[in-house]
């Protein structure tokens, strides 16, 4: 995916949900049952369909209307089953999935195996252009969907479902993909209703969807989506509180505020602001907890082999940014320097394993700038997103590599992370870039393909357009693999091999900070940063 990855981490210098958090808040009084909150959120990008959101803010909301078929443990990011009573497979290609009894959606549909195989249909076919199309590539029958600009669908559905009976479907893929099971819990698999094909574009407004809170009226934009609880829900899991709202900010000062007065009650945005006073104002209602996400400089290498062809240019950047600087000085603290490409928080992270490249060596980063032949006309512009909150550190990197390596480096902002990505996807743009990565699902896998491989130069974020047959070759291997353990290994060899080329420069990866008040408890995210409303009680 994701164009959403470069989107997502676009909120003004502020700290996401973290990917691991979990608190609780309050003492230990017995919860009120019922109740309403308010919570803080950005206007989401799209209709509010699973297949159609690739961006946090929809995220956060459909994580409360729609169960998957898996969801994540929020201390290990294992995968563990939801809707899915069963998600089997001998050779990692064909898959057996048997859904749960007694899921319905909000309009008393029963969810049942074809309810996952329209949404996918759907999702799969490039007709509709969906944002998670690329999710279904792997899928039997997928190039039929979508067989790219210019040509038309030879299909309806994809080869590679086939509905067995109410609650059983198989997924057959085009090749072995060990991490399909992991990969099941992100917003493209979640199912749709029959309702959904009557009008895809007025469903995104008020969506029918399976999880604990269903809509309550329309999505008013750029002022609230407001939620209430599904009483159909299975126990286990029903939501604890009555009604939700999500209150749409673009000032996160006026949010923040809001929260001191108890106007909202839980917030995972926090402005500058607020980081040097929020943990002592809050104490254990402050969760502050590694996250998923990573913060990048980007090379367009095709675009521009002249500047960044060179791998040893490549590493004399990387090896003149001083990350320890700019993660307490500009950040205070709710960054750490990036020592992976793979988060801190999914399994496969290793400590350290940047090595050399991802050390502050200003010294040895200009003998090897000036050895390797510098930059043409000793000029580098830095392009970043200007409605995200990321001049400051751009600056501060862009002010390091002219101290360091004597370079005449300017920094260029654009309005929006959307007009930043047109300029380097279309080249028009052959400076370096601020690019962020935020996982899909918690695998290895989600931190490579995504973002450095083949297929993620059309549909993902390899805007830099870097190829290694090397790469693909490990990547395939590691997909194939059915030993877990194996299959790890495999990812770790295909990310030593982005270190060694180094298409993109780590600089940081993101800490949470999410404040709540004193009237709620059991204040929680998982994996993908996303508020388990369900569980959240007044106090």
């Amino acid at each position: 995916m994701r164009r959403t990855s470069a989107q997502c981490i676009a909120g003004a210098l502020v700290v996401a949900l973290a990917a691991t958090a979990c608190g609780a808040g309050g003492d230990a009084q017995t919860a009120r049952t019922g109740g309403h909150i308010t919570v803080v959120l950005g206007e989401p990008r799209h209709g509010l369909v699973g297949q159609e959101t690739a961006e946090t803010e929809g995220a956060e909301v459909l994580h409360a209307l729609f169960t998957g078929l898996v969801t994540y443990d929020t201390k290990t990011s294992e995968p563990k089953l939801a809707i899915a009573e069963s998600v089997d497979t001998t050779d990692s290609k064909t898959w057996t999935i048997r859904i749960k009894d007694g899921f319905t959606f909000h309009n008393g549909e029963k969810v049942d195996a074809q309810s996952f195989v329209r949404a996918w249909n759907w999702g799969a076919n490039q007709e509709n252009t969906a944002e998670a199309m690329g999710f279904f590539s792997k899928i039997e029958g997928s190039q039929e969907l979508a067989p790219g600009k210019g040509r038309t669908p030879t299909a309806k559905e994809l080869r590679g479902l086939k509905v067995i009976d109410d609650r059983t479907f198989t997924v057959t893929l085009r090749a072995p993909f060990s991490q399909f099971r992991t990969m099941l819990g992100y917003d493209a698999f979640y199912p749709l209703p029959k309702a959904f094909e009557a009008d895809p574009k007025g469903f995104g407004q008020a969506p029918i969807g399976n999880g604990p809170f269903r809509m309550d009226g329309a999505w008013e934009h750029h002022k609230q989506i407001k939620v209430k609880k599904y009483d159909k829900y299975p126990a286990e899991g029903r939501a604890k509180l009555d009604s939700v709202t999500f209150k749409i900010y673009d000032d996160l000062d006026a949010a923040y505020r809001d929260l001191r007065k108890n106007a909202v009650q839980i917030t995972d945005k926090l402005p500058v602001s607020a980081l040097d006073g929020v943990s002592e104002e809050f104490g254990d209602r402050y969760i502050y907890k590694p996250e998923a996400s990573v913060g990048y400089i980007g090379l367009p290498l095709e675009a521009n082999p002249e500047a960044f062809g060179k791998v040893e240019i490549r590493r004399a950047l990387s090896m003149a940014i001083d990350r320890e600087a700019v993660c307490k000085k500009v950040f205070r603290g709710t960054r750490k320097p990036a020592d992976d490409f793979i988060s801190p928080i999914v399994p496969g992270y290793r400590r350290g394993a940047l090595g050399e490249a991802g050390t502050y060596n200003p010294i040895k980063a200009k003998a090897l700038f000036e050895q390797a032949g510098g930059i043409p006309g000793n000029k580098l512009e830095l392009g970043y997103n200007d409605d995200g909150g990321h001049k400051e550190w751009i600056e501060a990197v862009a002010a390091q590599l002219r101290a360091n390596l004597g370079l005449d480096v300017s920094a260029k902002p654009y309005q929006s992370a959307g007009a930043l990505i047109d300029d380097v996807k279309s080249q028009e743009f052959k400076g370096a870039f601020r690019m962020g990565w935020a996982m899909d699902y918690p695998a290895a896998e989600n931190y490579l393909r995504p973002v450095f491989s083949k297929e993620a130069v059309a549909n993902g974020s390899n805007f830099g357009r870097y190829a290694s047959e090397e790469f693909e070759s490990v990547l395939a291997a590691a997909d194939r693999a059915t030993d877990p353990a194996e299959s790890l290994t495999l990812y770790q060899q295909a990310d030593d091999i982005v270190i060694r080329d180094l298409p993109y420069i780590p600089v940081f990866t993101y800490m949470s900070a999410v404040a709540y008040s004193k009237t709620v408890k059991n204040v929680g995210v998982d994996a993908q940063g996303r508020m388990d409303l369900a569980h959240v009680e007044l106090n």
